[in-house]
């Protein structure tokens, strides 16, 4: 007679032997020894927390994911760095700082699709106004430059005045969405105006990022490229 204490085998002669298991693969014989609990309890309980996060995290969506709390901090970071900048007065490097914000930059977004596509089209590619993808601008390329011709419009050109209307906020942000759309290239309206060195200006902004990043005195004049030129009205050019 034998009894089985733990998967082993106790023999009437008092020894002790693993259990092996009836299978054979090229000689190889199988210990048929039961895993710690602690260890099947560990098992058990990673899959029970990976079910239930998934259910609370991606279908339910209750809680909050790693990624959007990094993304919280961030915004938060950029507009405290955005606040220091404003500090010193409206720059170049303003834009700079807006333009790397996804709520300013969607925020600009929607004023420009309900404000400017009639002359620009929903893609920038120019229609009445010029293309503001491309690299050349009538009016200048930094965003200062920008800023006035959206604030102060162009008479000549068919571009209207928008800073009583929109309120320098709006503004700034439609200038700062139109900034990302840089080097885009989209094909459309010829070039008109002139050439501007974007990458050069890439390095002067990159520059002054860094150094308003780290709090080194007032944020830099920064060139940087795009511009916004919301128009409404189909008559005439709403210059860029």
């Amino acid at each position: 007679m034998s009894d089985h204490i733990d998967n082993r085998h106790v023999t009437d002669e008092g020894y002790v032997h693993d259990s092996i298991k009836e299978h054979e693969y090229d000689g190889i014989q199988e210990f048929d020894n039961k895993l710690p609990n602690w260890w099947l309890w560990t098992l058990y309980g990673t899959i029970g927390f990976a079910l239930l996060y998934w259910i609370v995290f991606h279908t339910l969506a209750i809680g909050t994911l790693p990624r959007q709390h990094f993304d919280r901090e961030m915004l938060a970071a950029q507009e405290a760095q955005l606040e220091r900048a404003a500090k010193a007065g409206l720059t170049n490097q303003t834009f700079v700082l807006m333009a790397g914000m996804a709520p300013r930059v969607a925020e600009g977004r929607e004023i420009f699709v309900k404000h400017c596509v009639q002359c620009h089209l929903d893609d920038a590619r120019g229609l009445v106004g010029p293309n503001l993808t491309d690299g050349f601008w009538i009016h200048g390329c930094e965003p200062m430059q920008m800023y006035k011709t959206v604030s102060e419009g162009v008479a000549a050109k068919g571009m209207p005045a928008w800073l009583n209307q929109l309120g320098p906020n709006r503004v700034q942000a439609v200038v700062s969405y139109v900034y990302t759309l840089r080097n885009t290239n989209v094909e459309g309206k010829a070039p008109e105006g002139q050439p501007c060195d974007f990458d050069a200006e890439a390095d002067a902004a990159a520059a002054a990022a860094a150094a308003a990043a780290t709090g080194e005195g007032a944020p830099a004049e920064a060139p940087a490229e795009a511009p916004a030129a919301p128009a409404e009205a189909p008559a005439g050019q709403a210059g860029h």
